[in-house]
């Protein structure tokens, strides 16, 4: 792959992977290696976890078309961002603000939705996942809602850290780009149409009355995790993987 051509992303937007079950298969344990060492990057390099985590779920029988993907990644690393990494400036604001997203259908295998968030200290990433939903949601609002949810949870365990240095967060603004997912949250009237979240829908609204966290609307073009739930184009590619803090470091 050393003169392999050059890729600006991690994986194209008409990408769609499957099974490929008519496919030619691959060696397992080069790709798995290779889904490992990526693995690995992920915890410093936030901008290649959605393609890897997709790719790394057909390690049990990975084809020709999967080993692209792979590729690709490899070529977007080598080619353009060998030196990024997570910048955190020392004169960046204290507060708590996360981003929650969700691509509905998104996983092309079982049409499950896919889940991605982040969360900021001031303008520091600290954390961020792209995970694939246990569950089928049955329209946009409820895979967003989920989404929600999960990122509630990790904001919860946040702020309970945060406690243990005399830091103490109320409201901690969850940004979504789904007005029905916000109103969900925050209307008792819809708890009755939507009894097959009940639990989640019970935990996250518990927790916006008790002001720990609040639903707020973003818009799409300035949705963070959007780099998490899917392919972008380079252009807003480009964008996000800035705005996660992700610069040049020699």
């Amino acid at each position: 792959m050393d003169n392999a051509k050059k890729s600006k992303t991690p994986m194209s937007t008409t990408t769609r992977l499957d099974k490929d079950e008519q496919g030619k298969s691959v060696d397992q344990k080069l790709y798995r290696s290779m889904i490992g060492s990526l693995l690995y990057l992920t915890a410093s390099r936030p901008d290649i976890l959605f393609s890897v985590c997709l790719c790394a779920r057909f390690q049990a029988c990975p084809k020709e078309s999967h080993l692209h993907a792979v590729k690709r990644i490899f070529k977007y690393l080598a080619s353009y961002t060998p030196s990024l990494g997570l910048w955190y400036p020392k004169n960046s604001t204290f507060d708590l603000h996360t981003y929650s997203d969700a691509d509905f259908g998104g996983y092309k295998v079982d049409r499950k939705s896919i889940s991605g968030t982040c969360q900021f200290l001031g303008n520091m990433l600290i954390s961020w996942f792209s995970k694939k939903q246990n569950s089928v949601a049955l329209s946009p609002t409820e895979a967003e809602y989920i989404a929600a949810g999960s990122c509630c949870a990790q904001v919860i365990w946040m702020k309970q850290q945060l406690l243990h240095y005399g830091i103490i967060f109320e409201k901690v603004p969850i940004k979504c780009d789904n007005t029905s997912a916000i109103c969900l949250g925050k209307n008792p009237v819809h708890h009755s149409r939507t009894k097959h979240i009940d639990i989640r829908y019970h935990f996250i609204k518990d927790h916006i009355e008790r002001n720990d966290v609040e639903l707020v609307f973003v818009p799409t073009k300035d949705q963070i995790a959007d780099i998490f739930t899917k392919p972008l184009d380079e252009q807003s590619f480009s964008r996000f993987r800035m705005e996660l803090g992700l610069c040049e470091i020699d």
